[in-house]
């Protein structure tokens, strides 16, 4: 008979497991890119993760006959409570064995820390982070993910559903476009932004990395008026948006993070960034110390995609044509650089601007991620 019990993580012993307990899971798995233990220890930890400064949480790993069998995360984040004036269990880092008493252990146990903290629905997966790896992955496994993209079994859905989760919102989208200026799409584009230009007082410029406090304050403002017409939209904050891109200023290409602008004040953005996926794929999280020497092998491997991460324009500017010259001005410079193709992940199906935009330019889909949401009965 199978024991199983869910216990929450106190100890560095039990930190371990629950930071290593993916290679379980995807060992083997030609498409899974094992994540830096370095960077995914920091984000637990609530002296350094950034999610704890308007957030907690507590991680729990199922053992199953005394050896993991599984491991989830229980969080709040108070930007969503007071967004919408109650309190949510955010689910993540969930990675189990294919067994389902395995995950209904886990879900039961959310439901009682949701219980605990006053707290109204269970509903995710986030990894304690509003970017990184969202979702859970139920279409597309012809290809790795790219940055910030997520990978899991395809099982996974199975067991939130069974357990009562209901498909939340839309699903969100992975596009890939070939980097070609000669395709007839690309061509098409090309000659509608140059119209735009004649009509229009549209400017794009690269971003300015000098200035980057400035520049991430008018991330904030886009990202929050862009997208603020989908279904349970949740503000940014400046330390969701310093978490999205304080990471990566060190690979980051000014050209390729993409601002438009009407009269000098930013109306769009449009940012690229190397996919470090293609490197980090051969790296084994650097769990080991001979893992460096994969490091110094891979390091100046030139990633063939250019992996893009957001489009958001302000409501105003939605037929204008900002989006079309963004669009245009990222093609001609990924083309210059070398890249081969382009990842424009996650994008939901009724964005303004991405979706039709995306398919205008010959782009295909090929990744689709769900978010779930458990309605929990209140006393």
């Amino acid at each position: 008979m199978t024991n199983i019990q869910v216990l929450p993580v106190h100890t560095a012993r039990a930190k371990r497991h629950f930071l290593t307990f993916p290679w379980h899971i995807y060992t083997g798995d030609p498409l899974w890119v094992p994540p830096l233990l370095s960077e995914r220890s920091k984000t637990i930890d609530p002296q350094r993760g950034s999610f704890f400064k308007n957030g907690y949480a507590e991680l729990f790993i199922a053992w199953q006959n005394g050896k993991p069998g599984g491991t989830i995360v229980c969080a709040e984040d108070r930007n969503n409570t007071r967004a919408r004036g109650f309190g949510e269990c955010m689910v993540g880092f969930f990675e189990c064995v294919d067994d389902y008493a395995v995950a209904e252990a886990l879900f039961d146990r959310a439901t009682v820390w949701a219980g605990e903290h006053a707290l109204v629905s269970l509903y995710g997966t986030y990894n304690l982070d509003r970017e990184d790896s969202r979702g859970i992955l139920i279409e597309g496994r012809d290809r790795p993910p790219t940055s910030y993209c997520g990978h899991n079994p395809p099982y996974y859905q199975g067991f939130f559903e069974r357990y009562g989760f209901q498909k939340n919102g839309e699903d969100l989208l992975a596009y890939a476009i070939e980097v070609n200026l000669n395709t007839p799409e690309i061509q098409h584009m090309m000659r509608l932004a140059e119209k735009i230009r004649q009509r229009k007082k549209i400017t794009v410029r690269s971003g300015n990395l000098e200035d980057i406090d400035s520049e991430i304050d008018n991330i904030v403002e886009l990202q929050n008026r862009g997208l603020a017409h989908f279904a349970d939209f949740t503000p940014y904050t400046r330390n969701d948006i310093e978490a999205m891109i304080l990471p990566v200023l060190d690979i980051i290409d000014p050209d390729l993070v993409l601002f438009a602008e009407v009269d000098g004040r930013v109306v769009g953005w449009f940012p690229g960034v190397p996919n470090m996926n293609e490197v980090l794929i051969h790296l084994n999280g650097l769990r080991y110390p001979w893992d460096y020497l994969r490091l110094l092998k891979y390091s100046r491997l030139k990633p063939k995609c250019l992996a893009v991460k957001s489009v958001a324009v302000v409501p105003e500017q939605w037929d204008m044509g900002a989006g079309v010259l963004l669009f245009d001005e990222m093609a001609r410079r990924a083309a210059a650089m070398g890249y081969q193709w382009a990842d424009l992940s996650l994008t939901g199906e009724d964005n303004p601007d991405t979706f039709p935009l995306a398919h205008r330019m010959g782009a295909k889909i090929y990744k689709r991620y769900r978010f779930y949401r458990k309605q929990l009965e209140t006393k």
